[in-house]
């Protein structure tokens, strides 16, 4: 157990800085207009609320890269955004955060974005700007032929981030995975909706329950023992090495060829669990890409999320906010 907590330790406050990945996926900007709601309008039966704060944050694919540079990892991201006003905003996130965006590509549809409206502390109201329709193929080409090149230049790892925008077609997932197993790069999936073929080959992927749920034909209870035959059934049928299923409140169960671990979550007062899933791929791949086993780095990423969930919307956890909680738990497990 101690050469554990000094190998994480070690990882943490000095070893993350040497990883670098790529996040390739559905980028988005998260918009938050923060008020006060007092009085019903009289021209409609809405509340109104008055904004006393805004804030724009990475989300998707963003946020994921957002947690890796906030963690001192080096980052890049490719993915797809519109020429407009929310894409600029973007941009400027990626330059401050040290992001290297050369994937990005321009197309004609807009930059995805999710606008929420939140009076004290709750969210009234969501508009999203987006076009989902899958990515056409001139534009899949261009991230495919990006990929392959930054494979060729040297890469840890590669994230593939599927929010179900169209930037994670069948072509593109399976290419990468394709390019990645070639090249001997993990390949790290958060996955979306049911069609889960253009995952087959990767190395790890990266479920709630509920998207396990959407793939099987009889749903499953969040218990250890069903979550572990899903993870099974799922490694079989898609060809993948290895699972990392997020259970909310009962934890993490990691599932491999060689070994089972279930992960209980560490206390925490549940506030908002948005982002919690990009905060533990970040995590979870930055800690394999760097040396650690997969039980290590889902320990790591299962702590790094328990801050996450205890903030109010998207929320990237730095290199800070790690080595604090980590310290914690391990003061914790030796009282114990």
């Amino acid at each position: 157990m101690t050469a554990k907590k000094d190998k994480l330790k070690k990882f943490v406050t000095a070893g993350m800085t040497r990883v670098h990945i790529l996040v390739v996926g559905d980028v988005m900007l998260d918009k938050y207009y923060y008020g006060e709601v007092t009085r019903i309008s009289p021209e409609a039966p809405v509340p109104i609320t008055r904004v006393v704060d805004t804030k724009d944050t990475m989300g998707g694919a963003a946020n994921v890269a957002h947690n890796l540079a906030l963690l001192g990892c080096q980052t890049s991201i490719a993915g797809f955004v519109g020429n407009d006003y929310h894409c600029q905003t973007l941009m400027e996130k990626f330059v401050s955060r040290g992001i290297d965006y050369k994937g990005i590509i321009y197309r004609e549809e807009p930059t995805t974005t999710k606008l929420r409206v939140i009076g004290g502390h709750q969210q009234m109201l969501r508009l999203d700007f987006e076009d989902t329709e899958p990515v056409k193929p001139l534009y899949a080409n261009r991230l495919i032929n990006f990929v392959e090149q930054t494979i060729e230049n040297g890469i840890d790892a590669v994230i593939i981030s599927d929010y179900g925008k169209g930037a994670c077609t069948e072509d593109v997932c399976s290419s990468i995975i394709e390019l990645c197993n070639g090249a001997k790069v993990p390949v790290f999936v958060d996955p979306k909706g049911r069609e889960w073929d253009k995952y087959m080959h990767a190395d790890f992927i990266t479920p709630n329950v509920k998207e396990i749920n959407a793939i099987l034909e009889k749903p499953i209870k969040n218990r250890d023992e069903a979550v572990q035959q899903a993870a099974t059934y799922i490694m079989s049928k898609f060809k993948i090495k290895n699972v990392l299923a997020t259970r909310s409140e009962c934890g993490m169960t990691m599932v491999s060829a060689k070994e089972t671990v279930h992960i209980p979550t560490k206390s925490q007062e549940v506030f908002d669990v948005s982002g919690a899933g990009d905060t533990v791929i970040a995590v979870f791949a930055l800690g394999i890409a760097g040396g650690l086993a997969p039980r290590e780095a889902a320990y790591l990423a299962n702590l790094a999320a328990s801050v996450v969930v205890g903030k109010l919307g998207t929320y990237a956890v730095s290199k800070e906010e790690l080595e604090h909680v980590l310290l914690q738990q391990m003061q914790e497990e030796t009282k114990k």
